[in-house]
C-alpha cells in the first residue's frame, strides 16, 4: 500500500486518524471524542495441514493488527477462496477454526465473501474500536523506552520445514535431503509453533495500553528487523533509533536447527534487501542469528516500546493475564537499528 501514499491526503479526510500517509498496521477513523474505528484485513494460503488449525491461526493473525493499534475487536467478515475440488468438510473446518478464534476474542463473525480460487486462502476483515487518544502507532518511541516482544520467533522457519518434510514428500526428495544432512521435522516443534501462532495478541495489547505505550507493531511477514525498521523509520523525526540485543530475542525450539538447514521462507532474502540499510550488526552477530531476526513470521507477537514510567504496570498486567514477554532492547538517541 506504500505506492498509494499521497493519493488520499489526510488533510482531505480529517476524521481519518491513521491512513495511507504513513505505513501502519490498520486504518483508524474517528467517530467522536471517545471512539474511533480500527479497520484491517489479512488472509493467506494454508501454512499447516489441519483445516481447523489453519482457520484459527489465520483469524488470530488478522485480528492482531487491531491489538497492535491498541484496540479491541468488535466483529469480523470472512475473506476466503477455495478450489472447486476442495472437500466441503475441509472448508467447513477452516471457517469453524476461524469462528472459534473470533469467539475467543469476544467478537463475532457477521458475514463475508468467498470466491473460487486455484489455491485456498482464508482470512478476515476486522473491525475494532479504540479511544482516539490511545492509539498505538509505529511512530512515537522515545529514548529510554524498553523494547518488549510478546512471542518467540521462528514460526515461518518451522512451518516451512513442515512443508518440506511432510507427508507429501517424495522418497527421492527425502533421500536427497538426508544426504545433505537436512533434519526431519520434530512434530513437537510444530506443535509449539502452532500454539504460538494461535495465541491472540489481545492480552499483550491490553497490557501495553495499561502501560501507556505509544509505539508498537506486530511481527509478521517482514520479520522482527523489518517491522522494527518500520518503527525506527517512523520515529526518526524524533531522532530515535533502536538497540536490539540478539541474545535476548526468544526463538522457538528447533527454529535455529531448521534455519541452519536452510528451511527458509522468501522473507529471509526479501526482508534484508528491503530494510537492510536501516540495520547495523555488531561483528559477533552470526549469520544464523541474522537469519532468525530477518525471517518472516506468521501471527507473531507485538513489539512494544514501553516507557520507563509504565514498566511496572506492563509487567503486572502481563503477569495477571499470563502473557509471556521478553525484554530485547531499548530505544536510543540516533537512527536505525543496532543489533548487538
Amino acid at each position: 500500500m506504500r505506492q498509494l501514499a499521497g493519493f488520499f491526503p489526510a488533510t482531505e479526510y480529517p476524521h481519518v486518524l491513521v491512513g495511507l500517509d504513513e505505513p501502519d498496521d490498520a486504518a483508524v477513523f474517528r467517530l467522536d471524542d471517545t471512539r474511533a474505528v480500527v479497520q484491517t484485513t489479512d488472509f493467506f494460503t494454508p501454512i499447516v495441514d489441519d483445516p481447523w488449525t489453519y482457520g484459527s491461526i489465520a483469524a488470530a493473525n488478522a485480528m492482531s493488527d487491531v491489538y497492535a493499534m491498541g484496540g479491541e475487536v468488535l466483529f469480523c467478515l470472512n475473506i476466503a477462496g477455495f478450489p472447486d475440488d476442495l472437500a466441503a468438510e475441509s472448508i467447513a473446518q477452516i471457517f469453524a477454526g476461524g469462528a472459534a478464534k473470533v469467539r475467543e476474542a469476544g467478537a463475532a463473525i457477521t458475514g463475508g465473501h468467498t470466491v473460487n480460487n486455484p489455491e485456498p486462502f482464508y482470512g478476515l476483515s476486522v473491525t475494532g474500536l479504540v479511544h482516539p487518544d490511545r492509539i498505538m502507532r509505529k511512530r512515537g518511541a522515545q529514548p529510554g523506552d524498553r523494547l518488549f516482544l510478546t512471542k518467540p520467533l521462528g514460526t515461518g522457519i518451522i512451518t516451512t520445514a513442515a512443508k518440506l518434510t511432510g507427508p507429501g514428500e517424495t522418497r527421492s526428495h527425502r533421500r536427497e535431503r538426508r544426504a545433505r544432512q537436512q533434519p526431519d521435522l520434530d512434530v513437537r516443534h510444530l506443535d509449539e509453533a502452532i500454539i504460538s501462532m494461535s495465541r491472540l495478541n489481545r492480552d499483550a495489547g491490553r497490557a501495553a495500553q495499561t502501560a501507556g505505550v505509544v509505539a508498537a507493531t506486530d511481527i509478521t511477514g517482514f520479520g522482527l528487523l523489518g517491522h522494527a525498521s518500520e518503527m525506527a523509520i517512523a520515529s526518526a523525526r524524533d531522532s530515535v533509533g533502536f538497540r536490539i540485543r540478539a541474545a535476548d530475542v526468544p526463538v522457538l525450539s528447533g527454529a535455529a536447527e531448521y534455519a541452519a538447514a536452510r528451511y527458509l521462507t522468501r522473507g529471509s532474502g526479501y526482508n534484508p534487501d528491503e530494510f537492510g540499510a536501516q540495520v547495523r550488526f555488531a561483528p559477533d552477530i552470526s549469520a544464523l542469528q541474522r537469519t532468525l531476526l530477518w525471517e518472516a513470521e506468521t501471527s507473531g507477537g507485538l513489539l512494544l516500546a514501553v516507557p520507563a514510567t509504565g514498566l511496572a504496570a506492563f509487567t503486572a498486567a502481563c503477569a495477571a493475564s499470563r502473557q509471556p514477554y521478553w525484554e530485547i532492547g531499548e530505544a536510543v538517541a540516533g537512527a536505525g537499528i543496532e543489533v548487538v
